[in-house]
């Protein structure tokens, strides 16, 4: 995209055509819709604001009968343009952890949740008869709230393969621990392998083994035992996303290449897991 003219609507990614699709009901919706956007990214199990100013700080992750798990003090900014959502995601991006190691010149160091919100409040113009049988004018309806979140996972990492040491060794267990409580274990060892994966709402990769937030949810509601949501603060996120109302698209990114075809394998052993995984919209 040259800085004159705006890319082909072919070219857009996933995240740029959803958020083209929100502003154009936006726009076409005859009550009032607002959006904003949230920007957060777990680190060796903290919670950080990637639009809020200033040096990343940890946000208490808590939890309450009506909202769930929800993160006190997190930005919300409101967005009316694909432009304006398009610079948040970059000016968080920008502030996301990555570094270098054998593998990957930009590996992510963090998993990464751009949360839209969407609210509502529709106003009906209706007559209503007081006491002197004047119009009482408009009255509002009750106001409506949806949430739209993108998560990118870090990578589960291999240390012998990476090479990672010291400060990026505490990275990579970090998010090893947290994919496997999601259920992204490879085998039954967490971290046994590289591999990648985007998605819209939620996303992981994996080969899991019981006991896990995704191997149990794949099970029959009937035979379900407790899903150990607080295993960590990826899965706390998640938990509305995996189990609640919302509907749930997943991206599994494998490679072509021969080299990895036990991660290509792994992958579409969890995809295939991952499909029986139901919620109630």
């Amino acid at each position: 995209q040259s800085d004159t003219q705006p890319a082909s609507p072919a070219l857009l990614g996933l995240m740029q055509r959803s958020f083209t699709c929100l502003l154009e009901q936006s726009r076409s919706r005859a009550s009032d819709l607002a959006l904003s956007a949230s920007y957060l990214e777990i680190y060796n199990e903290q919670v950080r604001d990637l639009l809020s100013p200033g040096p990343p700080c940890a946000l208490p992750l808590r939890w309450s009968k009506s909202r769930g798990f929800y993160v006190e003090n997190q930005l919300s900014v409101e967005f009316e343009s694909l432009e304006a959502i398009v610079s948040l995601l970059l000016q968080g991006s920008q502030r996301r952890r990555t570094s270098a190691h054998a593998l990957n010149r930009h590996s992510s160091r963090s998993h990464a949740l751009l949360t839209i919100h969407v609210r509502s409040r529709a106003v009906s113009a209706h007559p209503g008869l007081g006491g002197s049988g004047r119009s009482a004018g408009a009255s509002a309806c009750p106001s409506k709230q949806g949430t739209l979140c993108f998560v990118d996972l870090a990578g589960s990492e291999r240390v012998k393969e990476t090479g990672s040491s010291g400060e990026q060794s505490v990275e990579a267990n970090s998010i090893n621990r947290s994919l496997l409580a999601l259920g992204k274990g490879w085998g039954t060892r967490p971290g046994s392998a590289p591999a990648r994966a985007l998605s819209l709402v939620t996303s992981c990769v994996a080969h899991p083994p019981a006991g896990h937030c995704i191997s149990l949810l794949a099970k029959p509601r009937g035979k379900r035992t407790h899903i150990p949501y607080r295993d960590s603060k990826l899965t706390r996120l998640l938990a509305r996303s995996l189990g609640g109302s919302g509907i749930t698209l997943m991206v599994a990114c494998i490679s072509p290449s021969s080299r990895c075809l036990s991660e290509t394998l792994s992958t579409l052993h969890y995809a295939s897991r991952a499909r029986r995984v139901t919620t109630r919209p």
